[in-house]
């Protein structure tokens, strides 16, 4: 019985190992890392969109609660000619000051 279940459990952890290097071997290969690539730029293109989907959501929620008006879309956003006016420490970092 002893001599049956070591047996199996080395032909299982010869399959496994077997499986991972077959997987290593693969994602290594240039269509691979393309992949991992790909799928990388994925996830952080969802995050993003999480991220900013989870900061207007709050912002109306802080709005509601405090009972200020909502922000209009246009406040929001930039026009394609203007650049956002300095904060102080961008200021400072532009005159060579700190």
């Amino acid at each position: 019985m002893r001599r049956g279940f070591w047996f199996a459990a080395g032909a299982g952890a010869g399959i496994y190992a077997m499986n991972r290097a077959r997987r290593l071997r693969e994602s290594l290969t240039v269509e691979g890392l393309r992949d991992r690539a790909q799928a990388l730029s994925l996830g952080a293109k969802m995050f993003r969109d999480e991220v900013a989907q989870a900061q207007v959501d709050k912002e109306v929620e802080l709005r509601e609660r405090l009972g200020l008006a909502p922000a209009a879309a246009s406040d929001r956003q930039l026009s394609a000619g203007s650049t956002p006016a300095p904060t102080p420490i961008t200021a400072r970092r532009q005159r060579g000051t700190n």
